[in-house]
């Protein structure tokens, strides 16, 4: 399944979602899908795609294992970052109305799938 199926069937699934988007190791965009602006969603991304590569350099595995989800809310959004891989990672986006346990459910369940794509 490409990886445009999954990211669309995430977004539209899940309400108040924004976007998800699917970024390499440097921030860029590989795909993505969203009810924005695909800049503003490519911006948001690749700088928090660094941020989880950063925060699993410094974390290493001496402290319970390589870090696999990040979550972050905000007065008005969530956003997820999970690891694909050493070198993927997949960012949602969800407006705050949004049950962050609701997100993370399907959330969890596409980067599943986008790992078994790679």
């Amino acid at each position: 399944m490409p990886f445009q199926t999954i990211l669309k069937e995430l977004v539209e699934t899940v309400p108040h979602a924004v976007g998800a988007i699917l970024v390499d190791w440097e921030g860029e965009a590989v795909q993505e899908y969203c009810h924005c602006d695909p800049y503003d969603i490519r911006f948001v991304a690749a700088h928090k795609g660094i941020i989880l590569s950063r925060l699993r350099e410094t974390n290493g595995e001496s402290h319970g294992g390589s870090i696999e989800e990040v979550a972050v809310s905000a007065a008005k959004q969530h956003l997820l970052i999970g690891a694909v891989d050493k070198d993927y990672s997949l960012v949602f986006q969800v407006e705050r109305p949004c049950p962050l346990g609701v997100a993370r459910y399907y959330f969890n369940k596409a980067l599943v799938r986008v790992r078994e794509e790679m």
